[in-house]
């Protein structure tokens, strides 16, 4: 692939996030982006992208950085961002895309009603690792997915962190501390 990948750390209410774009959008989101994951993040889109990502905050980084401060300060219910899927494919991206498309702020899904969307009615186990392999946390929603019985399932960024982006949207109460 010939590209260019842009990365920066954001701070925001769920700890330091990793931003990285490529000229079709917005390719990577990484929670926890301390200076040990953050490295180990940028390898892994080098050899994902076949390119050495560049720090920057400007150009394509901007508007991602604009938006997720939107949401983050309550004023933004929904991204508008061009989104580059090549870091997923097949089943996953198409579980990720109807997650991204019909799962809206303040909402949330079973893995099996996710699963059904996507025609795989007895995919939910599957449906899981496709969130687990989300490169595009809280842009690509897959906080919002949660178990059939009521209970919050897993959560690649920790589940401290998946209650606070819920409470963020309403559907869970706010953290006490």
């Amino acid at each position: 692939m010939d590209t260019t990948v842009e990365w920066t750390v954001v701070a925001s209410d769920i700890g330091p996030l990793l931003l990285a774009a490529t000229d079709r959008g917005l390719v990577s989101v990484v929670f926890h982006a301390d200076e040990a994951v953050r490295d180990a993040a940028l390898e892994r889109l080098t050899g994902r992208l076949g390119a050495e990502p560049v720090r920057s905050e400007s150009g394509r980084l901007a508007e991602p950085i604009r938006q997720l401060g939107e949401y983050f300060a309550g004023g933004r219910r929904d991204f508008d961002l061009a989104l580059d899927w090549t870091l997923t494919t097949g089943f996953n991206r198409q579980v990720l895309r109807e997650l991204a498309e019909g799962v809206p702020f303040g909402t949330v899904v079973g893995y099996g009603d996710l699963a059904r969307r996507v025609g795989q009615p007895g995919a939910a186990q599957a449906v899981g690792a496709a969130m687990g392999a989300n490169p595009l946390p809280v842009v690509v929603p897959c906080h919002r997915v949660v178990e059939s019985d009521g209970g919050i399932g897993g959560f690649g960024g920790g589940l401290e962190t998946k209650r606070t982006l819920l409470a963020l949207e309403g559907v869970l109460p706010q953290p006490l501390f």
